[in-house]
């Protein structure tokens, strides 16, 4: 049996929605692999503060729901955001990353700005059922500063990018290109919002993690 596999969900969604609803762990069980899924604050069934400082820091209650031993991690969007501060703060931590819907968007201050059309979709995730539309907005408002290329220099752990060709958060080279040990998966025609979902998605990050299933 492989190294755990801990699975970081993006803004505005779930361990439930993003990752179990489309077959992440039973797939990862197929391969012999356990799946630790960790609700970001504000998600989920994790705590849901309204005071904007208190998500400054994601990062930290997501470490302390980790595995006692390295594991292999997937983030998807701010959970890939996510994912990344750990590796740099904690490299003993990761043992292979997954950086899901972001490239330009976490190294250049300029992507700071959403597009309209973007923005809008954001909106409508923030108040679907059954999100806490107060936590969200809290989330959302914090402070995203880009990472720099030093910051980036202290990720030891392989590295894979997967991005949609229509994401706006692209492209992945501006990241890629500041990462240690980075390759890039482009899926032709996928957009931010779509790509969990995505089989291409699926079969790139556990090829990359030695996930894929085997069935006798």
């Amino acid at each position: 049996m492989g190294p755990p596999v801990v699975l970081i969900h993006g803004f505005a969604t779930s361990t439930e929605r993003t990752w179990r609803e489309p077959g992440w762990f039973d797939l990862l069980k197929d391969a012999r692999r356990r799946a630790v899924g960790i609700d970001l604050l504000g998600h989920g069934g994790a705590d849901k503060p309204t005071d904007p400082v208190a998500y400054d820091d994601l990062a930290s209650p997501v470490v302390a729901q980790f595995p006692e031993s390295p594991a292999d991690v997937i983030g998807y969007s701010l959970g890939a955001r996510t994912a990344l501060q750990i590796a740099m703060d904690h490299p003993e931590r990761v043992n292979r990353l997954v950086l899901a819907a972001v490239g330009r968007n976490l190294v250049d201050a300029d992507e700071a700005a959403m597009a309209e059309h973007v923005a809008a979709r954001f909106e409508s995730l923030i108040t679907a059922p059954g999100n806490d539309t107060a936590a969200l907005r809290a989330c959302i408002s914090r402070a995203r500063p880009p990472f720099s290329a030093e910051d980036l220099a202290k990720v030891t752990a392989p590295c894979l990018l997967v991005i949609g060709s229509d994401d706006f958060a692209g492209p992945p080279e501006p990241l890629a290109d500041l990462l240690p040990n980075a390759t890039v998966t482009v899926l032709p025609g996928v957009d931010h919002f779509g790509l969990p979902k995505q089989f291409s998605f699926i079969d790139a990050a556990l090829e990359f993690i030695d996930a894929v299933p085997t069935w006798n």
